[in-house]
């Protein structure tokens, strides 16, 4: 995206200009000077046939890398309205894709394009952009901007980096205040929570699109990492059926194509890793990641795992998942099978206090020691660590 610098304050008067680097945001649609485009004519009309191109450019420049590393060259030249409609035109295929993995993971993409602007220009442009986003925030002194602590708890929860963690945040007066780019990379969040809802399309539109489309979609299916991290693809030794509620659902989100966070990515990593699961097994896990890159994975998996000879990262304690919010004792509504939407009365147990003691009890088999390059038949040590270590704990598979 062109970074040009921006004279103080003037962006923010000219809404043209705005809407031209952030068309996701309401109001884009000025752009088009009041004509309507029908989702039949943004898919046929050859008017609109340069949109098209560079919107297809984007889907696939996201398919290969969420992280937005990749140009789309023809983005920077395009006017205003083509801007917007290639959006538009990305936005209603990818909601009428058969999965709405590719979707989340083209807003990861567009959030981060937008976010190398938002982290460069005058602070004045990023509270614009917060505000017709909805997350109003305030100027501070210097460059620094303050969140409502509500708004920064929404949108900071989502992000791995511990930094991010409201014990590390100026907290004045029921405000959070932040530096520029760290605000930046809050709205970043705002933004991919904004394009990752699905369009709603009508069946008889949807079949249109996916016809219209039909090589596109494919494409993309072609390119997209598959979300292997079934109970199928766990080693025999492995038995997922005894998991503990918080891991289930950690796989699940990930298997459905969500986000995890980064407390998240590093507890399942762990876990895996001592309940038996070799090296790849607990790479694929991540697939289903909307971000998900296959060499930051591996490289992160074989940190934690490798730790101690082989040993691995402790996962977390009962206490510290339910700190993260990533505690299902209650159950999850959300989850298919009733005997996960149920609460958990083995979790009340006043002894139970690890993930990996609830699985021992359950008759789970847990590694104790292993050779760092070789997956070894998991032992049964005696009892279960009441005040597990509690590491400085490295980066989480799969970090955006």
């Amino acid at each position: 995206m062109c970074r040009t610098a921006i004279r103080h304050g003037a962006l923010v008067r000219d809404g043209r200009s705005l809407y031209a680097e952030y068309p996701f945001l309401p109001g884009a649609e000025s752009l088009l000077g009041g004509e309507t485009v029908s989702v039949r004519a943004l898919l046929e009309d050859p008017s609109y046939d340069r949109a098209r191109s560079i919107g297809r450019a984007r889907v696939l420049a996201a398919a290969d890398d969420p992280r937005a590393t990749r140009d789309v060259a023809e983005l920077d030249a395009a006017e205003p309205e083509v801007r917007y409609l290639s959006l538009l035109f990305d936005r209603i295929v990818l909601s009428a894709a058969p999965s709405s993995a590719a979707l989340r993971r083209w807003a990861v993409a567009e959030a981060k394009r937008s976010h190398g602007r938002l982290s460069e220009v005058p602070v004045e442009e990023l509270l614009e952009v917060a505000s017709r986003l909805g997350v109003p925030i305030e100027p501070r002194s210097g460059d620094r901007v303050a969140f409502r602590l509500a708004d920064y708890l929404h949108w900071a929860v989502p992000i791995r980096e511990a930094d991010f963690r409201l014990a590390r945040q100026e907290v004045d007066h029921g405000t959070v205040v932040v530096g520029r780019v760290r605000g930046a990379r809050i709205i970043e969040e705002a933004v991919r929570g904004r394009l990752a809802v699905p369009v709603p399309l009508a069946e008889d539109v949807r079949q249109l699109v996916r016809q219209r489309e039909a090589e596109l979609l494919d494409d993309v299916a072609r390119r997209m990492p598959a979300p292997v991290a079934r109970s199928s693809a766990l080693p025999g030794r492995v038995r997922p059926e005894l998991f503990p509620p918080c891991i289930r659902k950690m796989r699940r989100t990930l298997e459905a194509g969500e986000n995890l966070s980064h407390a998240g990515r590093f507890a399942l990593a762990a876990f895996l890793h001592r309940v038996g699961a070799d090296f790849e097994t607990i790479v694929d896990a991540y697939r289903g990641a909307p971000d998900f890159d296959e060499s930051i994975t591996r490289y992160q998996v074989e940190h934690i795992t490798h730790r101690d000879g082989g040993v691995g990262y402790e996962p977390p304690e009962c206490d510290t998942l339910r700190s993260h919010g990533l505690c299902f004792r209650e159950g999850d509504p959300t989850a298919p099978s009733p005997a996960d939407r149920e609460r958990d009365p083995r979790c009340f147990d006043p002894h139970l206090r690890h993930p990996l003691q609830y699985y021992r009890l359950r008759g789970g088999r847990v590694v104790e020691r292993r050779a760092p390059d070789e997956g070894a038949e998991p032992t049964a040590p005696a009892g279960a660590p009441d005040t597990p270590a509690t590491p400085a704990r490295p980066r989480s598979p799969g970090r955006r």
